[in-house]
C-alpha cells in the first residue's frame, strides 16, 4: 500500500527547524529523518507516525485524534500515531 502522496507533500512543505532532513521510503511509508533516526512518517495505512520522545508522550496522546503506536503486542514509547483527522489543517499539521 503506497503512502498518501498529499500528505507527503504537505509534511515536506512543514518547518523541521533543520536544513538537512532526508526522505527515505520504507515499509510502504515515506519516512522523514534527521541523522539517521526518524522524525515521522506517512503512513501506507493512512495516519502520520510521530516521534515525540517518552517524556512528552502521555501529554501528546492526551490531544485529539492521537493515539499510541503498536508494533504487534509492543507499544512504542517514543512514538505516537495521529489520524488524518488530526492533521487536516496546516495549523494542525504544524503542531
Amino acid at each position: 500500500m503506497a503512502y498518501d502522496e498529499a500528505t507527503a507533500e504537505r509534511v515536506r512543505s512543514a518547518p523541521f527547524g533543520q536544513s538537512n532532513v532526508v526522505e527515505r521510503k520504507m515499509l510502504g511509508g515515506l519516512k522523514f529523518m534527521l541523522n539517521g533516526n526518524m522524525l515521522c512518517s506517512v503512513s501506507g495505512r493512512g495516519g502520520l507516525l510521530i516521534r515525540v520522545g517518552e517524556k512528552d508522550r502521555e501529554t501528546v496522546l492526551k490531544e485529539p485524534h492521537v493515539g499510541s503506536m503498536k508494533l504487534g503486542a509492543r507499544t512504542l514509547a517514543a512514538f505516537v500515531l495521529v489520524d488524518p483527522a488530526g492533521y487536516r489543517t496546516d495549523a494542525a499539521l504544524r503542531k
